[in-house]
């Protein structure tokens, strides 16, 4: 499902337990022991995670914090199945796409150094850069509205090039030569090529490896000695093994090169290192908060530089999933409520962000949402959207009819029914999902997945 360390979050969530109001903890001290939780909060919490753990959804580590101390702080399943050993909070994990915080975070001190502009043409920085990406900028990187086609994308990529090391420079000429996919600035479209490029720019501009200069600038001044750039020969203390799970089997991950996510996808942390960044980013010790500030607009597609930008609710939140062979993660914060809830997971189909947004909405109080108003659609409209999706690499969308209506089921999902509020739009609500298909006649050649951001999947095959 997370191949592409993306930004997706797809299937069915869990419905929130709603309480009167949310909880008020006793302070906790320190970063691994809590004092005094809200013991109601933390019970339902537990219940709920577990739910995940025996339907074999999530496998990982869990902290949720107020004001940025831990109300709950705890390791679920195992961090390595073949030996038994259980997961801890210590335990460390490969993050996927949060790695692009980290890369925009990087960036913008290098901003404020004068070192790089961000409307600057990438062609100042990379040389090799062809005449077509003459108009767009390092902003354009930082936001995904460049234009340039994803590595990731390219068909068969991971079954072809998953095991080769490459250099930064050799990742961008998997589709450097490309035509751009749309005039830059014009859209949002999630890309890991332009994170590579922004690790390849800050190596150049710096001096030093993208892994150096987090060490240097980041994980060292802020204390997080469990966080780096993973490297499959390296030892790691308490790294935990990367697993899938499908048809009832669980199954060791896929070999991945780490030199091929880069500044896309390579780090690996803790939820205690994690928590520490992202109180050091909002209280301005990373960057300046003109820099934060610009970190955290939304810029289009829900998405700012390396974070995600949306609500839950009417709650602010700022966030990011991630998604690489054997792991799948996600933190969100909600800034006005002081809500931190991080949850990594070494399950590659792992629901981490339904998981994360459960807690959060048990947390704030929130009810479920008002009932969807459906309404009738033809069966000949409903046939036009039948068919396979393509959302990313070897993850697919697959509608159906059923009955009245239609269902849609994702790679390694069940299939759940969608509530139609129009001829084109379709929800299902629990999951915070809408689905829009293109209006017309003939076979729907796509449909645009709305839920923590906007993806659009080309049809690639009709239905068996």
């Amino acid at each position: 499902m997370h191949f592409q360390w993306a930004v997706v979050a797809f299937g069915l969530v869990a419905a929130a337990c709603a309480t009167p109001s949310g909880p008020t903890p006793a302070a906790a001290a320190g970063l691994v022991e809590t004092a005094s939780p809200n013991q109601a909060f933390v019970a339902e919490a537990r219940a709920k995670i577990e739910k995940y753990v025996a339907d074999n959804q999530f496998s990982g580590a869990v902290l949720v914090a107020k004001d940025g101390q831990p109300v709950l702080r705890e390791g679920f399943a195992l961090a390595n199945r073949e030996l038994g050993v259980p997961v801890k909070p210590e335990t460390v994990f490969r993050l996927g796409s949060i790695t692009k915080q980290f890369t925009a975070a990087a960036i913008m001190q290098l901003v404020e150094q004068g070192k790089i502009g961000l409307d600057d043409p990438v062609s100042k920085y990379y040389a090799a850069a062809p005449a077509a990406w003459s108009k767009i900028t390092v902003k354009h990187l930082l936001n995904h509205r460049s234009g340039i086609p994803s590595y990731t994308g390219l068909p068969d990529f991971f079954e072809k090039h998953a095991a080769l090391d490459r250099t930064p420079e050799q990742v961008v000429e998997f589709t450097r030569d490309m035509p751009l996919e749309f005039e830059p600035g014009a859209k949002f479209e999630y890309n890991n090529t332009g994170y590579v490029l922004l690790g390849y720019i800050i190596e150049k501009v710096s001096g030093q490896t993208y892994a150096d200069y987090l060490v240097a600038h980041i994980f060292t001044p802020l204390g997080m000695k469990h966080s780096g750039y993973d490297d499959t020969t390296t030892l790691i203390p308490q790294r935990a093994a990367g697993y899938g799970f499908e048809d009832g089997v669980w199954t060791n991950a896929a070999y991945l090169s780490m030199t091929l996510p880069h500044a896309a996808g390579s780090l690996y942390s803790t939820v205690d290192d994690l928590l520490v960044w992202e109180e050091a980013l909002f209280a301005g010790k990373v960057v300046s908060r003109a820099s934060f500030d610009a970190m955290t607009t939304d810029y289009g597609g829900e998405y700012g530089f390396g974070l995600g930008v949306d609500e839950l609710e009417g709650h602010e939140s700022i966030n990011h999933s991630g998604g690489i062979p054997g792991f799948s993660t996600y933190m969100t914060r909600f800034p006005d409520d002081g809500l931190t809830v991080i949850a990594l997971s070494n399950l590659e189909n792992g629901r981490p962000t339904r998981l994360a947004n459960d807690l959060a909405r048990l947390w704030l109080g929130l009810p479920e949402p008002a009932a969807l108003v459906a309404v009738t659609v033809k069966p000949e409209v409903l046939e036009r959207y039948v068919g396979v999706y393509e959302l990313m690499p070897k993850f697919n969308i697959t509608v159906a009819r059923a009955g009245d209506g239609i269902t849609v089921q994702a790679t390694g999902q069940s299939a759940f029914p969608l509530t139609s509020t129009s001829d084109t739009e379709f929800h299902f609500q629990q999951a915070g999902v809408r689905i829009v298909f293109p209006a017309g006649d003939g076979p729907a050649q796509s449909l645009t997945l709305f839920q923590g951001g906007e993806r659009t999947a080309k049809r690639i095959a009709a239905p068996n």
